[in-house]
């Protein structure tokens, strides 16, 4: 199991398959959608408890990561 699967799971009998934080029934896109509405990580946090900080931050050290890759793949 790597990371991203500890911090992600995705069950077809739960939300349809839609990609959670494991453990949880919150839709990661949930969080990017706050994020990108202008809302901050505290104020994720205080909506979806069920998640937490360290949680929330590994998931964005990801996508940073994962973007990163991509960008100096295509270079």
């Amino acid at each position: 199991m790597n990371d991203l699967t500890r911090l992600i799971e995705s069950n077809p009998d739960v939300l349809g398959g839609t990609p959670i934080f494991s453990g949880t029934e919150v839709p990661v896109k949930y969080f990017f959608d706050y994020l990108e509405s202008g809302e901050n990580i505290d104020s994720f946090l205080a909506r979806y408890s069920e998640v937490n900080r360290v949680e929330a931050q590994a998931v964005l050290n990801y996508a940073r990561e994962a973007t990163l890759s991509q960008v100096s793949v295509a270079e």
